[in-house]
Protein backbone atom coordinates (compact mmCIF):
# COMPACT_ATOMS: atom_id res chain seq x y z
CA UNK A 1 0.00 0.00 0.00
CA UNK A 2 1.55 3.31 -1.08
CA UNK A 3 0.78 6.00 1.16
CA UNK A 4 0.88 9.86 -0.57
CA UNK A 5 0.47 13.55 0.14
CA UNK A 6 -1.23 15.93 -2.07
CA UNK A 7 -1.55 19.98 -1.97
CA UNK A 8 -4.50 21.89 -2.21
CA UNK A 9 -5.85 21.56 -5.97
CA UNK A 10 -4.76 18.47 -6.97
CA UNK A 11 -6.66 16.20 -9.23
CA UNK A 12 -6.22 12.92 -7.98
CA UNK A 13 -8.47 11.11 -10.46
CA UNK A 14 -10.54 12.42 -13.44
CA UNK A 15 -14.05 11.74 -14.64
CA UNK A 16 -13.29 8.90 -17.11
CA UNK A 17 -10.04 7.63 -15.77
CA UNK A 18 -9.53 3.53 -15.74
CA UNK A 19 -10.56 2.70 -11.90
CA UNK A 20 -7.54 0.61 -11.29
CA UNK A 21 -7.38 1.72 -6.68
CA UNK A 22 -8.90 3.13 -4.59
CA UNK A 23 -8.51 5.19 -1.43
CA UNK A 24 -8.15 5.99 2.01
CA UNK A 25 -8.06 9.24 3.19
CA UNK A 26 -5.31 9.60 6.19
CA UNK A 27 -5.75 13.00 6.80
CA UNK A 28 -6.96 16.08 5.32
CA UNK A 29 -10.24 16.82 2.51
CA UNK A 30 -10.85 15.54 -0.72
CA UNK A 31 -14.24 16.88 -2.92
CA UNK A 32 -15.73 14.81 -5.63
CA UNK A 33 -17.28 16.92 -8.22
CA UNK A 34 -19.29 16.16 -11.36
CA UNK A 35 -18.09 17.53 -14.51
CA UNK A 36 -15.36 19.08 -12.49
CA UNK A 37 -13.77 22.27 -14.32
CA UNK A 38 -16.47 22.65 -16.71
CA UNK A 39 -19.36 24.93 -16.51
CA UNK A 40 -21.85 22.94 -14.99
CA UNK A 41 -19.38 21.90 -12.70
CA UNK A 42 -21.14 19.90 -9.25
CA UNK A 43 -19.65 19.06 -6.20
CA UNK A 44 -21.08 16.10 -5.34
CA UNK A 45 -19.03 14.87 -1.57
CA UNK A 46 -16.74 16.32 0.47
CA UNK A 47 -15.10 13.46 2.36
CA UNK A 48 -12.57 13.63 5.34
CA UNK A 49 -9.90 11.15 7.35
CA UNK A 50 -11.25 7.41 7.70
CA UNK A 51 -13.42 7.32 4.70
CA UNK A 52 -12.40 5.48 1.14
CA UNK A 53 -13.19 6.28 -2.22
CA UNK A 54 -12.62 5.44 -5.71
CA UNK A 55 -13.69 1.83 -4.76
CA UNK A 56 -16.50 1.38 -7.46
CA UNK A 57 -13.92 1.64 -9.98
CA UNK A 58 -11.86 -0.69 -8.81
CA UNK A 59 -14.69 -3.43 -7.79
CA UNK A 60 -16.47 -2.68 -11.17
CA UNK A 61 -13.12 -1.95 -13.83
CA UNK A 62 -15.51 0.80 -14.65
CA UNK A 63 -14.55 4.07 -15.93
CA UNK A 64 -14.61 6.97 -12.57
CA UNK A 65 -18.02 8.58 -12.83
CA UNK A 66 -16.60 11.36 -11.41
CA UNK A 67 -13.52 13.65 -10.55
CA UNK A 68 -11.59 13.69 -7.09
CA UNK A 69 -9.75 16.72 -6.32
CA UNK A 70 -7.73 17.77 -3.17
CA UNK A 71 -9.34 20.90 -1.09
CA UNK A 72 -6.78 20.80 1.40
CA UNK A 73 -2.73 21.08 1.68
CA UNK A 74 -1.45 18.23 3.07
CA UNK A 75 -3.95 15.69 2.58
CA UNK A 76 -2.79 12.36 3.15
CA UNK A 77 -4.38 9.12 1.24
CA UNK A 78 -3.53 5.36 1.20
CA UNK A 79 -3.90 3.82 -2.55
CA UNK A 80 -4.65 0.64 -2.80
CA UNK A 81 -4.32 -1.34 -5.52
CA UNK A 82 -6.71 -4.32 -6.81
CA UNK A 83 -3.65 -6.84 -5.57
CA UNK A 84 -3.47 -4.79 -2.02
CA UNK A 85 -7.38 -5.20 -1.51
CA UNK A 86 -7.79 -8.10 -0.03
CA UNK A 87 -4.47 -7.39 2.42
CA UNK A 88 -5.58 -4.01 3.09
CA UNK A 89 -9.26 -5.49 4.37
CA UNK A 90 -6.98 -7.86 6.32
CA UNK A 91 -5.15 -5.54 8.10
CA UNK A 92 -7.96 -3.17 8.43
CA UNK A 93 -10.75 -5.41 8.72
CA UNK A 94 -12.81 -2.33 10.53
CA UNK A 95 -12.77 -0.87 6.99
CA UNK A 96 -14.75 -2.96 5.52
CA UNK A 97 -17.84 -2.15 7.79
CA UNK A 98 -17.07 1.68 6.71
CA UNK A 99 -16.75 1.16 2.98
CA UNK A 100 -20.01 -1.30 3.17
CA UNK A 101 -21.95 1.76 5.48
CA UNK A 102 -20.89 4.35 2.82
CA UNK A 103 -21.74 2.50 -0.15
CA UNK A 104 -25.38 1.59 1.75
CA UNK A 105 -25.30 5.60 2.39
CA UNK A 106 -25.18 6.53 -1.29
CA UNK A 107 -27.28 3.75 -2.64
CA UNK A 108 -29.86 5.06 -0.06
CA UNK A 109 -29.67 8.28 -1.41
CA UNK A 110 -29.66 7.53 -4.96
CA UNK A 111 -32.60 5.27 -4.58
CA UNK A 112 -34.37 8.61 -2.39
CA UNK A 113 -34.32 11.06 -5.31
CA UNK A 114 -34.80 8.73 -7.93
CA UNK A 115 -38.09 7.74 -5.86
CA UNK A 116 -38.45 11.38 -5.52
CA UNK A 117 -38.18 11.85 -9.28
CA UNK A 118 -40.31 9.61 -10.45
CA UNK A 119 -43.19 10.70 -8.25
CA UNK A 120 -42.72 13.91 -9.27
CA UNK A 121 -43.09 13.09 -13.07
CA UNK A 122 -45.89 11.07 -12.19
CA UNK A 123 -47.56 13.96 -10.79
CA UNK A 124 -46.33 16.62 -13.38
CA UNK A 125 -48.21 13.84 -16.14
CA UNK A 126 -51.10 13.61 -14.04
CA UNK A 127 -51.66 17.13 -13.63
CA UNK A 128 -51.03 17.77 -17.18
CA UNK A 129 -53.17 15.08 -18.29
CA UNK A 130 -56.46 16.33 -16.01
CA UNK A 131 -55.71 19.73 -17.59
CA UNK A 132 -54.81 21.19 -13.93
CA UNK A 133 -52.26 23.71 -13.45
CA UNK A 134 -49.20 22.53 -11.47
CA UNK A 135 -49.07 23.35 -7.73
CA UNK A 136 -46.55 25.12 -5.75
CA UNK A 137 -45.35 22.06 -4.34
CA UNK A 138 -44.80 20.22 -7.50
CA UNK A 139 -43.47 23.25 -9.08
CA UNK A 140 -40.55 23.05 -5.50
CA UNK A 141 -40.18 19.76 -6.10
CA UNK A 142 -39.23 19.89 -9.73
CA UNK A 143 -37.56 23.28 -9.24
CA UNK A 144 -35.13 20.99 -6.84
CA UNK A 145 -34.73 18.00 -8.71
CA UNK A 146 -33.19 19.88 -11.31
CA UNK A 147 -30.80 21.76 -9.39
CA UNK A 148 -30.02 18.95 -8.03
CA UNK A 149 -28.97 17.42 -11.26
CA UNK A 150 -27.24 19.89 -12.92
CA UNK A 151 -26.31 21.82 -9.95
CA UNK A 152 -28.22 25.68 -10.41
CA UNK A 153 -31.68 26.84 -9.94
CA UNK A 154 -33.06 25.85 -13.02
CA UNK A 155 -36.04 27.86 -12.91
CA UNK A 156 -34.07 31.10 -11.85
CA UNK A 157 -32.06 30.71 -15.13
CA UNK A 158 -35.18 29.94 -17.49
Amino acid sequence: MNVKSFKKGAVIFRQGDAGDCMYDIQFGKVGIFDHYGEPDEKKIADLYADQIFGEMGLLDHAPRNATAVVLENETVLSVISEEEFFEYFEKEPVKILVLMQQMCNRLRRTSKDYLEACRTVHDTVAAEKAGKPKSGGLLASLQKLCAAYKGYDYFAHN
